[in-house]
């Protein structure tokens, strides 16, 4: 059972920086993919980053100016970051974690579609607010 929970939410100025941790269990070579998705309010869920089991990842179309937000994970998943630098109250969200079986290509696991229903599980979220 695959198991995500995000901390380091909170609120900053414009400019500021904040990193958003999630801590994942149950993640094998079954998850081909980890994301960050974010919810502003009266909004649906997209999709701001995704990395995959190789490393790469992959902007979603959420995050303008996307050399701001930074994805990464250690060598076992166990645990993800988003390093967000340069803030915007635009960024106001709940960010949220999320794991995919993805999409098997020659034998191994990529990164689906950058769409809220090809990822199998969630985290709670974690409440970014900027402030200007």
């Amino acid at each position: 059972q695959v198991r995500l929970v995000e901390s380091g939410g909170g609120s900053a100025q414009a400019g500021g920086s904040l990193r958003l941790t999630c801590v994942t269990s149950g993640v094998t070579n079954t998850v081909g993919c980890l994301a960050w998705f974010r919810q502003a309010p009266g909004k649906g869920r997209l999709m701001v980053v995704d990395i995959g089991i190789d490393g790469n990842f992959y902007y979603g179309d959420s995050v303008k100016e996307k050399g701001r937000f930074t994805i990464s994970q250690d060598n076992t998943r166990n645990t993800l970051w988003l390093q967000m630098n340069s803030l915007k109250p635009e960024d106001t969200a709940i960010y949220y974690c999320a794991a995919s079986t993805g999409v098997e290509h020659g034998g191994r696991w990529y990164c689906p579609p950058p769409f809220d229903h090809e990822y199998n599980y969630w985290g709670q979220g974690t409440q970014v607010t900027v402030s200007s």
